[in-house]
């Protein structure tokens, strides 16, 4: 009785006629009743530098919560600030350091969004670099592609003052670079923006079979800075692939890391903003493989889908 005079309430609110009343029946049956439903959790740790204030990643929330409806686990959300799994936080706050680093080493999956300026920086590579190293599944968002480009350019090809160029002007390894067409000395709508195409390189990568694409994906960017075009040879040739690029070729839009030697179960990133297409009933594909990744459940998912078909994303 309560839920029908609720019901009664908004469609007098709309102005809708008995006719037209609202069907909520679907959202109640494929939405709200299989949210409440879910049981098996997978913990997922966000590392992050506004951590206080959760709207800043209200779109990477929704599209998590997005996956987990799909992929039936309830989602449990830990959240780090990311300098405090830095050196420094050891000194100034053991506590803190040493429940930041718990809640890493405790996570199902790892995921690095986007952001700007140098603060957590280092922290956000130290979480790339466990999530390597530990075969943690990991996702990683504009900001979170290049933390794992820095990370591998130090700790695999050797080049141990790689940085970008945002954090460090002077790195003698610049791993990520100013995009060159984009102003240096005006801000304001300046970034790489809006919908742009990647081109898949290959069709037996993780990030074809989730698209279920085998040419091209349409993403939503917001961004200034890129990987170094000229180290990719490098990288490629240690283990990362970056299994999509723009229309010229030049610049890296997904990385994974290849199966072998790695043999990694998930460690994705985009320089896209795949959230900001996510919906429920229709999660990102990047979040959706890495949630699946995370509750162990991505190989089987892989196993039962059809081979990619060719591009025609909506």
């Amino acid at each position: 009785m309560q839920e029908q005079g609720a019901h009664q309430l908004l469609c007098a609110k709309l102005g809708l006629t008995e006719a037209d009343k609202l069907d909520l029946t679907s959202w109640k049956v494929n939405l709200a009743d299989r949210w409440d439903s879910l049981t098996d959790p997978v913990k997922i740790t966000l590392i992050g530098k506004y951590t206080n204030l959760s709207d800043a990643y209200l779109s990477v929330i929704k599209s998590l919560q997005h996956a987990c409806m799909e992929a039936r686990v309830k989602l449990e959300l830990e959240w780090v600030e990311a300098a405090s799994l830095e050196p420094e936080s050891k000194e100034s706050d053991l506590t803190v350091y040493n429940a930041s680093w718990r809640k890493l080493v405790e996570a199902d999956g790892i995921l690095v969004p986007g952001g700007f300026g140098s603060r957590g920086v280092e922290g956000k590579i130290l979480a790339a670099n466990y999530a390597r190293i530990h075969k943690k599944p990991y996702l990683g968002i504009c900001l979170g592609m290049q933390i794992a480009v820095i990370e591998f350019v130090r700790n695999v090809l050797g080049m141990t003052e790689a940085n970008s160029t945002e954090f460090a002007p002077a790195t003698p390894h610049p791993a990520v670079v100013f995009m060159p067409e984009i102003s240096t000395t005006h801000e304001g709508g300046t970034m790489r923006l809006g919908a742009r195409r990647t081109v898949l390189q290959t069709m037996s990568c993780i990030s074809a079979k989730l698209y279920q694409q085998d040419q091209y994906i349409d993403e939503r960017h917001r961004h200034r800075y890129e990987v170094n075009p000229d180290l990719v040879p490098k990288l490629e040739e240690a283990g990362m692939h970056f299994v999509g690029r723009d229309e010229t070729g030049e610049r890296m839009e997904i990385l994974e890391l290849v199966d072998q030697p790695t043999d990694h179960p998930y460690y994705v990133a985009a320089q896209f903003h795949p959230e900001f297409k996510s919906h429920p009933g229709k999660p990102s594909p990047l979040f959706l493989g890495f949630i699946l990744a995370a509750s162990k459940r991505l190989d089987r998912y892989l196993r039962s889908r059809d081979f990619p078909r060719s591009a025609t994303q909506t």
